[in-house]
């Protein structure tokens, strides 16, 4: 494609482009930050109307039987499992990430003490996204049972760190900063040669790229749901465990909505079976109902042709930034190789926050982070070919003008 009209006819002769009218985008706005919040389904508003104004508003306590509340984390889990290779009744939406991983990790550290108690070591990147390793901190300084933390600093030195001392091999699929994407099989193959067991965080994964979980071998997987499948700001996250693993140990949350009996009151506690034992507590029902809404547009296509067009768009938008930002100090951080790259482009730039700043004013919505990173995702449910290309040439603009040196784009705000 070396026009913008090539893109254009591109653009009117995609399959996947009518689902662009599923979501609400603003006009004038090219929306490349859906790898951090998506775009809003188009049935959202509504569902949140239907949930406050009649389940809510006239149903009363009675909606929790009479509109499926009770049945939401495990109903909208079964939706979502097939995205990422899971089987019925197998995923519950719950939770934040952050609060999955607690469980799943306290979990997988259970079953490894029971096995092989000498195991204390957790590998996982240095370059994971903080929530991560902040979680493993925290339970390694709780337990304060001679747990550490191992991290690497390339994912090339991922499969060397993982050993016969490794308890648990922490692996986010796709990488927050630089889009790296792993290969979910072969490495947890290798862990399981080495004894270890494996949580993948497919946060930047799920909606985005293929994921087959059973076909892989995988022990564990959490994710959360407000980036590509558009589940609304802070909507609940996703738990799956393997299922020959889930009725080894109790998860340590153990919350009345996993007990086996939830209104039977009683005084003991006797987990639930199957993935059910991994609910914690009373449910946000109203965002979670939201969930269903970004969840519904993935059943209109396929996982293979969103990664085909996935594909496509970052190809496009390295190779147009490639060509016309040569004498600035971009450095692409993203792998170029396919089978290394997720659904986001990651540029680093001196001044990257800046420039991100005067592209948002610009109307071309990326993200930054530290240090240096320029993110811009790319989403095959509403992103088209003429946005990359007209992204592409407002990065130049702002690049070339020195518009990011203004002074109010080089004013840091809170969220980045």
């Amino acid at each position: 494609m070396t026009t913008r009209e090539d893109c254009l006819a591109l653009d009117a002769r995609d399959p996947l482009g009518p689902l662009r009218e599923e979501f609400v985008l603003p006009e004038g706005v090219i929306y490349l930050d859906g790898n951090s919040l998506g775009a809003r389904p188009r049935p959202a508003l509504q569902r949140a109307r239907e949930v406050v104004e009649k389940e809510w508003g006239e149903g009363l306590i009675g909606s929790w039987n009479s509109a499926g509340w009770r049945a939401l984390p495990e109903r909208l889990g079964n939706r979502l499992a097939r995205l990422i290779g899971a089987g019925e009744d197998e995923v519950v939406i719950t939770d934040t990430t952050s609060i999955n991983l607690f469980k799943v990790l306290v979990a997988a550290l259970r079953v490894q003490a029971d096995r092989d108690p000498s195991r204390k070591v957790i590998v996982t990147e240095r370059s994971n996204f903080p929530t991560d390793i902040y979680m493993v901190e925290g339970l390694a300084d709780m337990l304060q049972q001679g747990y550490s933390l191992r991290l690497v600093d390339a994912p090339e030195e991922l499969p060397a760190a993982i050993g016969t001392d490794t308890a648990v091999a922490l692996i986010t699929q796709v990488n927050y900063k630089t889009g790296h994407l792993h290969d979910m099989a072969a490495l947890t193959a290798l862990a399981h040669e080495c004894g270890a067991l494996t949580i993948w965080d497919l946060c930047h994964s799920a909606g985005a790229v293929p994921v087959d979980l059973k076909g892989s071998g995988a022990d564990y997987a959490i994710g959360c749901t407000y980036k590509y499948l558009n589940g609304g700001p802070g909507s609940p996250a996703f738990v799956w465990v393997a299922p020959h693993l889930r009725e080894l140990v109790w998860q340590p949350l153990t919350g009345w909505w996993g007990h086996v009996r939830q209104f039977g009151m009683e005084a003991r506690y006797e987990p639930a079976p199957g993935i059910g034992r991994y609910l914690c507590g009373t449910q946000p029902i109203t965002s979670l109902a939201m969930v269903e809404c970004g969840l519904e547009a993935f059943e209109k296509t396929d996982m293979q042709a969103l990664r085909e067009k996935s594909l496509a768009l970052t190809d496009l938008f390295i190779e147009r930034v490639r060509a016309r930002c040569g004498e600035h100090p971009l450095t692409l951080v993203t792998p170029l190789e396919h089978a290394r790259r997720g659904s986001h482009v990651s540029f680093e730039h001196p001044e990257g926050y800046a420039v991100i700043q005067a592209l948002i004013d610009r109307g071309v919505i990326g993200d930054y982070r530290e240090p240096r990173i320029m993110r811009f995702g790319f989403t095959p449910l509403y992103t088209g070919f003429t946005d990359v290309w007209d992204a592409a040439e407002a990065l130049v603009d702002v690049l070339d003008s020195d518009a990011w040196r203004a002074e109010r784009f080089m004013t840091r705000k809170q969220v980045t």
